[in-house]
């Protein structure tokens, strides 16, 4: 059976995928359209690129020349400020405009020239980049690492050269209808990515967006050469990870009303399947906390909570739309794992894939057993309704 796959956020639990994808494959399923939020946007892409479940589980295994998982990257210190970036810095503005009693101007002056360059040095820099940049963390590593993949040649031997493409080029390419979720926050609004909407957007930095956890990674600067969104002009825009404003919009692909098909695309499959990533279900065999804290500011408390409390006002519309969709989801176990935990052992990520595995082998299972080959026409004419006024509402 074909089916239209919604794959949710979640930064490294989105392991976790490539076990269930691993049994939807293995039962001969098939996909149609694919939709993605974060990590979910990574999954996606590479499905839409051809890549193998077989190819996926090689690139989660990759490490560097220390031995250290590849995805550690991904948190890396942001690239040095200019001097004409620490000059216009709002930081700069907000030194000029603090006074200090009973010190003399030259010396205040002085003062501020220090702070600035601390804030530009080592560690410190991390400070300036969240204040500067909306991100603790740089995703440049993520960029040259989307790109080396997507230009990977096929375990034949065959180019993909996919890394470069925009979404026009890529779906001329591929075939794949692939849509990836970001937000605007400059327009405060919901950005569905694909080549109806961005078609001069390159994909890598469509992928980048989308994972870019607010107040985490760096958001994204929409650049004047990447065109429109919508027939809109976005440039200069900042964009960050879809997670913002919806982190599994399932009711995109169940939704029939006009405006959102123009946006999705035409109905091409038998079913729709949501890939849930569920903190509440344990991983067999995982401990909840394995590793003490380690030497990297992603490993510190403030930074937990930072992610916490986005991950927490990001949930309430998705909590609505599983409620209302459950007989399309697939819960798959994340719980203990960290959002940005890309050090995850080799034991740890084997018992995370292996517990995707078993959820979506438990999902068809149940479907089976019960004869849910799909909603009756009833239950899919109440869903088609909460999906086109939920749609519609995320697409306003």
């Amino acid at each position: 059976m074909q089916f239209d796959l919604v794959f949710e956020g979640g930064g490294a639990k989105g392991t976790v995928f490539v076990g269930a994808l691993e049994e939807f494959a293995r039962r001969g399923h098939t996909f149609g359209r694919l939709l993605g939020t974060s990590a979910g946007a990574i999954t996606a892409t590479y499905l839409a690129a051809g890549f193998s479940v077989g190819e996926m589980l090689d690139a989660l295994k990759e490490k560097d020349e220390r031995g250290v998982s590849v995805f550690r990257q991904f948190l890396g210190r942001p690239r040095p400020f200019t001097a004409d970036e620490i000059a216009g810095s709002a930081t700069s503005q907000v030194l000029e405009r603090l006074d200090i009693p009973f010190i003399p101007n030259f010396l205040e002056s002085k003062i501020d020239r220090q702070l600035l360059g601390l804030m530009s040095y080592k560690e410190l820099v991390h400070f300036f980049s969240f204040i500067e940049r909306g991100g603790w963390y740089s995703g440049e590593a993520f960029i040259a690492w989307a790109r080396s993949k997507l230009d990977q040649p096929t375990p034949g031997g065959h180019p993909r050269q996919l890394g470069n493409l925009t979404f026009a080029e890529f779906y001329i390419r591929t075939g794949r209808d692939l849509s990836l979720v970001a937000a605007d926050t400059t327009a405060r609004r919901l950005l569905v990515l694909n080549h109806r909407t961005a078609p001069m957007l390159p994909v890598v930095w469509a992928m980048r967006m989308s994972m870019s956890l607010p107040l985490v990674w760096q958001e994204v600067i929409w650049q004047e050469e990447w065109g429109n969104y919508l027939n809109r002009a976005v440039s200069g825009h900042r964009i960050v990870d879809g997670g913002l404003l919806s982190n599994f919009p399932m009711e995109l692909f169940i939704s029939g009303d006009p405006h959102v098909q123009a946006i999705m695309g035409p109905k091409i499959s038998q079913g729709i399947l949501g890939l849930l990533i569920d903190e509440s279900l344990p991983v067999p065999g995982a401990e909840i906390d394995p590793t003490p804290p380690g030497d990297s500011i992603a490993d510190l408390a403030p930074m937990e909570r930072i992610i916490d409390l986005v991950e927490t006002a990001t949930q309430a519309h998705d909590k609505m739309v599983i409620e209302a969709f459950e007989q399309f989801v697939c819960r798959l176990p994340a719980q203990g794992y960290g959002t940005i935990e890309f050090n995850m052992t080799d034991e740890r990520r084997e018992r995370l894939i292996a517990a995707g595995r078993a959820a979506m082998s438990h999902y068809f299972r149940t479907r089976e057993t019960l004869g849910m080959k799909g909603p009756d026409i009833h239950e899919m004419e109440r869903a088609l309704n909460r999906a086109d006024r939920i749609a519609g509402r995320l697409l306003q």
